[in-house]
């Protein structure tokens, strides 16, 4: 193998990356796989490479700077959060992610998140292994085709949630910052909001499917959370940041809302203090939303396929930022 490889996975931490190898193998391009913690162990340990397969570690001008061959940023998964992309532009450096890997996947987890936290069955489940058997201690649980879900931003993932929800019978309205782009399709059958306050309002449930920017940190915060429903419902599998977690606490905790349910927190692993622990109406999965064995290897091989078009001069599948 070359010493200095044109592709470097330089932080991933899954169990293997045989299903990568098989893609650079069948490309005739070597590969150097790398379990890098912080910009300085990129730096020192990436030099001469041409394309990164990245998951955790933050791209911005101290990378791009200190490894001038770096062309191309590939990320294993939908959001890019840890890559300054203004930055990444600056030094012609392409990125991209992976958009549709785990969108059924995710928008299952949502859907499960809210069955869950509506009809009460994580609460109740619970309270039987502790030897309880009542069902009054779930009172209210509201009928699902009486209620109106809101959606907050309706790309992949959200579309796809939209479809898990016809069936339900709810009604379904939803805020998407990008509805009057002409370029976009969105799904039909759904009432779009003139703003995210208008959503909020009028939402049994409200579920959270954008990605994080600088524009949206924290979008859910004390001023918003009091604009829903008293007794409503909250959902997030799209990213911490987008939620103050000490506003959700406080929502809780007031009764605000009836329960929620997430995947993402803002610092991960969840620390073992955190007050949001305390809630028995707030149901929280560990990041694994994106997660199914079909989903894990698309992921894998759909990353090193994008490397391989780069270097072989065609055209990424999945760009995010405009060279």
């Amino acid at each position: 193998m070359n010493e200095h490889p044109k592709i470097v996975i330089c932080d991933c931490d899954h169990k293997n990356v045989d299903v990568e190898a098989g893609v650079f193998a069948a490309a005739g391009m070597d590969f150097k796989w790398l379990h890098c913690l912080t910009q300085e162990e990129v730096v020192a340990q990436c030099q001469d490479a041409v394309c990164f397969l990245n998951q955790y570690a933050k791209m911005d001008e101290t990378v791009f700077k200190a490894i001038p061959t770096l062309k191309f940023i590939v990320r294993y998964g939908v959001g890019v959060d840890n890559v300054n992309l203004a930055d990444a532009t600056r030094y012609g450096v392409q990125v991209c992610n992976v958009p549709d890997y785990g969108m059924n996947e995710v928008a299952d987890q949502a859907m499960a998140l809210l069955l869950n936290v509506v009809r009460k069955t994580w609460l109740l489940g619970s309270r039987v292994q502790a030897g309880a058997w009542d069902y009054a201690e779930a009172i209210p649980v509201r009928r699902l085709s009486t209620l109106t879900v809101g959606i907050v931003g309706t790309g992949r993932i959200g579309s796809e949630f939209a479809k898990r929800l016809r069936p339900f019978g709810c009604k379904i309205i939803a805020f998407d910052t990008g509805y009057s782009q002409p370029s976009r399709h969105f799904p039909e059958e759904i009432e779009y909001c003139g703003s995210l306050e208008e959503l909020l309002s009028r939402s049994d449930v409200v579920s959270l499917h954008c990605s994080l920017n600088e524009d949206n940190q924290r979008m859910m915060n004390e001023e918003t959370f009091a604009q829903m429903k008293d007794g409503s419902y909250f959902i997030n599998v799209s990213r911490g940041g987008l939620v103050d977690e000490a506003a959700l606490d406080a929502a809780l905790t007031s009764g605000k809302l009836a329960g929620a349910g997430i995947d993402v927190v803002t610092k991960e692993p969840l620390d073992r203090t955190s007050p949001l622990l305390c809630h028995p109406n707030l149901m929280i999965t560990p990041h694994m939303a994106w997660y199914s064995e079909e989903a894990a290897l698309e992921l894998k091989r759909k990353c090193a396929e994008e490397a391989v078009r780069f270097l072989n001069g065609e055209p990424a599948r999945y760009p995010v930022n405009t060279l």
